[in-house]
């Protein structure tokens, strides 16, 4: 028999809270962060090294493999932290939603490096996540095209996190989440159909699992739109005609589902389904598609599948891995920025341009004047400041504005 012994802080913190989650005043307070930056500024406030200035920057050096761009995600809630806690930093940032590449500061803090540095974890956790997800949404919505993209993942991440993996996969380009908490604070309907639960259900209680449609059709307001899950018992192609001929013109659409654990040609189904739907006469039902749902599979379906549904490849994305170096420090002496930074990265304080939207950046010193775009214009500088100080500089744009801004350059991107 194993022993487990908890020291008496551990259980009263395990007692205190129901999950094992950060709570808002931990975050806020700097609680959630790697014990070394602590440790950091203990020994600098002891040297007498509490108000060197320094400019950090915020870039990815390598994007996943295949990336040309991400998603630049998560601004939303490093502005909220500093300006809730009044931090004394001022904030340069890509406003949130860029597509950026790699090697481009997206972000650059300014200020005492003792007054922010226990929040380098936070700001990183932040960033890096929201943006993976993102990312991965929009390489999602890209490959769809016209075709609705739904965030099916709230099942598979920690429920304390739902609402920011909804928020990331939303404002990445999904056009609806499922969560209901995160479409709450997004100010959007949820997204959903049924589960086989429901079919599974009725067929037991009454044996035909097909009421569990007429049912459905009954009690749902007229606003939610008759999805029906039609692979529960029978053939995709055989339930989704005795839907259609059930529902009639209420059927908006029927949702095939991990088909791997049948005959796993997805394919192959949704052709089936959709040619003998159109012959019988039912061409306006739609087929929404889900279940292990990832680019590949897009590509494949998106001319034949109207919607998709999809979980885990936005929820458990690859990395985009955000990192954060000093790149200059101020000199009291001199009243200048003195460029300094590790080895392997590049000092000085930087600005981006961007000509249009051909994603023909230039990265240079802050200072320095950009080159002329091909067509004889001016580009736009990209880095904008969002906190003066502690105080909003220029308010984050609404989610909806976001993934606006994301969809946009979506146009215009390349996969």
């Amino acid at each position: 028999m194993q022993l487990i012994i908890y020291n008496s802080t551990s259980l009263r913190e395990t007692m205190d809270r129901l999950f094992y989650i950060a709570k808002d005043e931990e975050i806020l307070n700097g609680d959630a962060t790697d014990i070394y930056f602590m440790r950091t500024i203990d020994v600098l406030r002891a040297a007498g090294l509490d108000k060197v200035k320094v400019r950090a920057e915020f870039h990815v050096v390598n994007l996943p493999r295949n990336y040309k761009w991400a998603v630049f995600a998560g601004l939303k809630e490093v502005v909220s932290l500093t300006v809730t806690k009044e931090l004394p930093i001022t904030i340069y940032a890509m406003p949130e939603g860029t597509l950026f590449k790699a090697n481009e500061p997206i972000m650059v803090i300014e200020g005492n490096y003792v007054d922010f540095a226990v929040y380098e974890t936070t700001f990183l956790g932040i960033l890096r996540h929201y943006s993976s997800i993102a990312s991965k949404a929009a390489r999602i919505k890209k490959l769809a095209g016209d075709k609705s993209c739904i965030f099916f993942g709230a099942r598979v991440v920690h429920p304390a996190i739902q609402p920011m993996v909804d928020r990331a996969s939303y404002i990445g380009g999904c056009d609806g989440v499922a969560g209901v908490v995160g479409a709450r604070l997004l100010g959007i309907k949820p997204s959903g159909t049924m589960p086989h639960a429901l079919m599974i259900v009725f067929r037991h209680a009454t044996g035909d699992h097909t009421l569990a449609w007429v049912w459905f059709d009954k009690v749902m307001p007229n606003d939610v739109p008759r999805i029906v899950l039609a692979d529960t018992f029978l053939d995709e192609r055989e339930e989704s005609m005795i839907a259609a001929k059930l529902l009639g013109n209420r059927l908006y659409g029927v949702r095939l589902d991990t088909p791997s654990s049948r005959r796993g040609n997805m394919e192959a189904i949704v052709r089936e389904v959709r040619w003998t739907l159109d012959l019988a006469g039912y061409k306006n039902v739609k087929i929404l598609v889900s279940g292990g749902v990832d680019e590949d599979e897009i590509i494949k379906l998106r001319d034949i599948a109207d919607m998709f549904g999809v979980g885990t490849s936005i929820a458990f994305p690859p990395s985009v891995d955000i990192s954060m170096d000093i790149v200059e420090a101020y000199d009291e002496k001199s009243g200048r920025w003195v460029p300094i930074t590790k080895r392997g990265k590049l000092p000085g304080f930087k600005q981006v341009y961007r000509c249009g939207d051909t994603f023909d950046d230039q990265v240079i010193p802050w200072d320095w004047e950009p080159a002329v775009c091909r067509d004889g214009s001016k580009p736009a500088p990209l880095l904008r400041k969002f906190v003066d100080n502690g105080k909003v500089a220029e308010p984050v744009p609404s989610d909806q504005e976001i993934r606006s801004y994301v969809l946009n350059q979506l146009r215009y991107a390349e996969i």
